[in-house]
């Protein structure tokens, strides 16, 4: 059973696993120097802020910057008493009622609700309801109770703003390193990736349109890309800052934090119910999207045929049915994240809220508070971030299904079975080709060569003539590996080609193809196909060879000049020439010519002819032909019919034989006859 999708994305990762580690270490100390913000406002607001309102003791001396001089006295606070200081009197109260202070020469409950009128003070507690003499303090005289508190208030918030620019740092290392990372994980699946299509075999691309392979190389690696380099990075940030923050919940209030930590299995079942319904949806999308590419590629190379035969309007038809179905997909998409996004966290994030004010409900707001101001604010500083790493979560449930489909879809192409590239020099063989009871079949038990058997000696030409539909290019496939046959052994020099890789059975071999592809570079380039054995005069010299020097000399970069993609700009006879000459400088000991002269007009086949005889001396050449008049003096010739070889033979034999061949030879010379 294969490893799902998502254990397969973590082994790629965990090919990079150093830079990833880091990153997240860098990350650990990022929050957690960040955290430490609610932590220290508590203490600025709750110790040094509103610290002030509490109970002084009068001290003898004032022999340190935490004693407060009031009414020629020194007062100190109880708190922050140490064992050498001289305690004077009993414990005095500060206390706030609205934005005035009063002194009050006795201790005085804190907890209460506070009134003052004009006979002092009075404090109202559920026991009872206390009056006292008080003295009402003036800015002036309140002051000096807070000039201790302003040094340590300015050393936490410089603290916290150098917590904040280191955090800053380590921020900055997170995020390059795991970014850094999952470029190295896509750059490595890219190149695996098409690394295996050269493995693959070519049974595979038969039957899938070339856009929706470059789909899943491009496309499909990007979303993955998205996922390693955005999702993961905030999901994992949002793991690691929720982690943190329930920490410091525990910190303040471990009944608290519990109840918050009812948020971890609702947002579990929130992603196993976007992962169910997202799954469907995105992989309709990627799979029409692949096809959408595959109609493109189509539509653009096939768009002389569309536009000559007026079917502008139904490609169109076609192209908007998959447009359509993208739409329509996406659109549930979007209302699957509607649902599940933002406004939902928002709803949650809101009830939280209420359930804070009710946990706190009946002691934080009633006679007897229990809770600081600083404890209220730092809870509700944790409670406010902790939605934050929710909402980036949720936000990136989208792109996380799209990637995981579009790993499926990767890792389902990586699952083809391949075969390993062996490049492995062998001796270059003579060329002698022996077929042996070949049976072959493209689909199952439906033959298209049936017990074929044929020898071709060194350096012969061999032609193979027939109806369309014969065999002869499945002959030529079968010889150059692009598939083996079912039964029946080929043998090169008396050794079986499956006992050689496909990389070495063609490693001698040269192919002309009846449309010749020519790829973007130059002249020289596509003859070389930048193989570093293939010098540059080399490849100008099997250009002069056959004949193409006649029209490259006259272009303005001649030898250089730049060919696009598939070599449009030339004429069929040009990159027929080219091809030519791309097969010569490779020097093989077997060459073959897939019709190469079909769809040439009568003055250029003279110039190719010219140059398939300076190809095809010294070497075994194998020739598919319609044209029966370019393959007269080949030294052997067989005739197919409904994949069997009906005749062989050389061209006088044949024709004194009067058979298939002299039919369809006759019929030739009958149409050649007609036209004149």
């Amino acid at each position: 059973m294969k490893p799902s999708t998502e254990k397969r994305l973590f082994q790629y990762a965990l090919q990079y696993k150093k830079g990833i580690l880091i990153g997240l270490f860098c990350l650990m100390i990022a929050v957690a120097l960040e955290l430490a913000g609610p932590l220290i406002a508590k203490t600025v607001i709750d110790d040094h802020i509103l610290g002030v309102e509490g109970y002084w003791n009068e001290v003898a001396d004032n022999d340190d910057n935490q004693t407060v001089a009031y009414n020629n006295r020194y007062y100190k606070r109880a708190d922050r008493l140490t064992g050498s200081d001289e305690v004077i009197s009993e414990e005095v109260t500060l206390l706030q009622i609205g934005t005035t202070y009063y002194f009050i020469d006795e201790v005085v409950p804190l907890e209460g609700e506070r009134a003052s009128g004009e006979n002092g003070i009075m404090v109202t507690t559920p026991a009872e309801t206390y009056q006292y003499n008080a003295d009402r303090l003036s800015l002036t005289e309140v002051y000096p109770f807070f000039k201790p508190e302003q040094g340590p208030i300015i050393m936490l918030l410089v603290l916290y703003m150098v917590l904040l620019l280191i955090a800053g740092a380590f921020q900055f290392f997170k995020t390059f390193l795991l970014q850094k990372s999952a470029n190295q994980i896509v750059k490595k699946m890219r190149n695996d990736l098409f690394a295996h299509t050269q493995r693959i075999p070519i049974t595979y691309f038969v039957d899938q349109p070339a856009g929706t392979i470059v789909a899943r190389i491009t496309n499909d690696t990007e979303a993955i890309r998205d996922l390693y380099e955005r999702v993961l990075s905030i999901i994992v940030t949002g793991v690691v800052y929720m982690g943190g923050i329930f920490v410091a919940l525990f910190i303040l209030d471990a009944q608290l934090a519990a109840l918050c930590l009812l948020l971890i299995p609702l947002l579990f079942v929130w992603v196993k119910a976007y992962k169910y319904f997202g799954t469907k949806y995105n992989k309709v999308i990627r799979a029409t999207i692949s096809q959408i590419n595959g109609n493109i590629n189509e539509s653009i190379q096939g768009m002389p045929v569309i536009q000559a035969f007026n079917r502008e309007k139904k490609t169109k038809e076609e192209f908007e049915v998959l447009n359509n179905r993208t739409y329509t997909y996406q659109k549930k998409l979007i209302k699957l994240s509607a649902l599940t996004s933002y406004n939902l966290v928002t709803v949650i994030r809101n009830l939280t809220f209420v359930g804070f004010i009710w946990y706190f409900g009946s002691s934080s707001f009633g006679l007897t508070s229990v809770i600081s101001i600083g404890m209220l604010y730092a809870f509700v500083d944790y409670i406010t971030r902790l939605f934050e790493p929710v909402t980036d979560i949720v936000n990136q449930l989208p792109l996380l299904e799209q990637a995981r489909v579009a790993g499926g879809r990767v890792f389902e192409l990586l699952d083809r079975d391949g075969e390993d590239v062996n490049n492995e020099n062998i001796a270059k063989y003579h060329g002698k080709i022996k077929f042996e009871h070949v049976s072959f079949a493209y689909n199952k038990d439906d033959y298209v060569l049936k017990d074929i058997s044929f020898q071709i000696q060194e350096g012969q030409t061999a032609a193979f003539v027939g109806h369309t539909g014969s065999g002869k290019s499945s002959i030529m496939n079968l010889l150059f590996r692009f598939y083996d046959a079912q039964k029946g052994s080929i043998l090169i020099d008396g050794h079986n080609t499956k006992d050689w890789s496909r990389q070495q059975v063609r490693s001698h071999m040269g192919i002309v193809l009846q449309d010749p592809f020519l790829f973007s570079g130059t002249i020289v380039s596509n003859v070389t196909m930048n193989d570093e054995r293939i010098t540059r005069e080399a490849a100008i010299n099997a250009l002069i060879a056959v004949g193409a020097n006649r029209f490259i000399e006259k272009l303005p970069k001649a030898y250089d000049e730049v060919v696009t993609e598939g070599g449009t700009t030339f004429s069929l006879g040009e990159r027929q020439l080219i091809s030519f000459a791309r097969a010569l400088a490779f020097d093989p000991a077997i060459l073959i010519l897939d019709e190469a002269t079909a769809n040439i007009d009568t003055e250029t086949e003279n110039i190719i002819q010219e140059a398939l005889e300076v190809l095809k001396e010294g070497r075994t050449t194998l020739v598919i032909a319609h044209r029966l008049s370019t393959i007269q003096q080949a030294d052997i010739i067989f005739v197919l019919d409904h994949g069997t070889i009906k005749e062989h033979g050389n061209h006088d034999k044949l024709i004194k034989e009067k058979g298939l061949y002299y039919q369809m030879y006759q019929m030739q010379q009958g149409k050649v006859e007609a036209v004149v």
